[in-house]
């Protein structure tokens, strides 16, 4: 599958409009199910890599609206990997210590160590998103928030850190029916919460902010994509091809043993 197009170009102005939440490219969703263990197989062995390298790390940023799908990726994107090899962080409203610092205070002590996948969900872009869309940062602020989030990034990639940065894309109707779902499941009521509507409400405005962000943050090195993700079938199918490109760019490598196995005897 080809994911180039999928990929934020950097400097490009983006247009939400232009990438339509339905697209499957082509892809059947038994063609995805057939070819999912497989894609499952090669993950784990790259990981199994780049867990025993502990030269590398690669951290996966996922971000969306409300019921985009986070917590389904990491349930069948991640499924069969190594648990000591992925930490997986969610980040929520800012607690007041957490407000009395600067807005990556709170994420330094969970970027991935060598060896590690570290999944966000959500992250450091809500600090550019939320605030934005409910006024408590001027258009100035969110430029300089920008600024520091490139910088970080870069801080972590000459750490050896790889960012991959997911934007879930999925359309009103469809927010709509997973939130009509919720309501109508006993054992999923407890993912709805009024709040949910009151953000809905400003579908618009977080439109805005996200095309804003997601083209003020994706470089070359740390890219954006947007995912298609009204069918989740096709949404994990595209990740994990993703995922498969990243990490073989990555190369991670088995360590090399300092003597000779062939000479160990074992009685």
């Amino acid at each position: 599958m080809k994911t180039e197009s999928y990929q934020v170009r950097e400097g490009k102005k983006l247009s939400l409009k232009e990438h339509d939440p339905d697209e499957t490219a082509g892809v059947s969703k038994e063609e995805a199910a057939v070819r999912k263990p497989q894609l499952q197989l090669h993950l784990i062995k790259l990981q199994e890599r780049l867990h025993a390298e502990e030269q590398q790390s690669l951290l996966v940023v996922l971000q969306t609206r409300d019921a985009g799908g986070k917590d389904g990726t990491i349930k069948h994107v991640f499924t069969g990997l190594n648990p000591q090899g992925v930490n997986v962080t969610g980040f929520k409203e800012p607690t007041p210590l957490e407000l009395s610092h600067d807005f990556l205070w709170r994420v330094h002590a969970h970027t991935p160590v060598a060896g590690m996948i570290g999944v966000f969900n959500r992250s450091y872009y809500e600090d550019v998103l939320v605030t934005r869309v409910h006024g408590e940062v001027d258009k100035q602020e969110v430029e300089r928030r920008y600024e520091e989030i490139r910088a970080f990034e870069i801080s972590l990639q000459n750490r050896g850190t790889r960012i991959l940065k997911l934007h879930l894309n999925i359309s009103k109707d469809e927010q709509k029916k997973r939130f009509q779902d919720r309501l109508d499941d006993p054992e999923k009521q407890w993912k709805f919460s009024q709040n949910d509507l009151n953000e809905r409400a400003l579908w618009d405005d977080y439109t805005k902010a996200y095309q804003d962000t997601l083209s003020a943050t994706s470089t070359a090195t740390a890219p954006w994509y947007i995912i298609p993700a009204n069918h989740k079938w096709f949404r994990n199918d595209l990740i994990m091809h993703i995922l498969l490109e990243t990490l073989n760019d990555m190369n991670p490598q088995f360590p090399k043993v300092d003597f000779d196995p062939s000479k160990i005897i074992i009685d």
